[in-house]
């Protein structure tokens, strides 16, 4: 099959519209932000996960239970669930890109919205997770971002594609840097912009 000149010049971009239209986009969320925007903010680790079709039969979520070793914002009991999109029962998976991904034992700093009375989910999806990575003697912990992967970042002011300006921190500096946000008050949108 022939294209015309003009149609074979369309033609990557017209490829490259229908490659990125699957992919996740999500605001750029900074640590602050995640602070004061969450209603709980706990350190724990991953007890078990287990993966379920949702209510309607159409979907499949999965519900990962921390046990919680410290709340850093909110009210939470000794164990917090929190629900997400994807997952796999039998022979089915389904996969949402974005998400944080969870492994049992992992230990993790998850800044959580609620979501009825029993329930939470990750805020700011991928970026409201952070891993504790510790040092072999113990006597280190690093608190690092959960990766975002194909996900696209774009600034919420601008609403230009960026960059991810969270890092890794130890985990008494993530802490603190939580704390501090926590007793700033809020920036209203009008005193952001110029």
């Amino acid at each position: 099959m022939k294209f015309p000149n003009a149609l074979r010049a369309l033609l990557p971009f017209v490829l490259l519209l229908s490659l990125s239209a699957g992919a996740t986009t999500m605001l750029r969320a900074d640590l602050p932000e995640l602070a004061r925007s969450a209603d709980t903010i706990v350190h724990g680790t991953v007890r078990r996960m287990e993966s379920r079709w949702s209510g309607d039969g159409r979907r499949i979520v999965t519900d990962v239970e921390i046990q919680v070793t410290e709340t850093l914002k909110g009210q939470a009991g000794g164990t917090v669930l929190v629900t997400q999109p994807g997952g796999r029962v039998g022979d089915i998976g389904q996969r949402v890109s974005g998400l944080a991904s969870f492994t049992p034992g992992e230990e993790v700093v998850l800044f959580l919205e609620r979501r009825g009375t029993q329930s939470f989910r990750v805020a700011a999806m991928a970026q409201g997770k952070y891993k504790v990575q510790r040092s072999a003697d113990g006597t280190r912990a690093m608190a690092v971002p959960e990766p975002i992967g194909d996900t696209l970042l774009v600034d919420p002011d601008t609403r230009q594609p960026t960059t991810s300006s969270l890092q890794s921190l130890s985990l008494p500096e993530l802490k603190a840097s939580i704390r501090t946000a926590l007793q700033q008050p809020p920036v209203r949108a009008q005193e952001k912009r110029p």
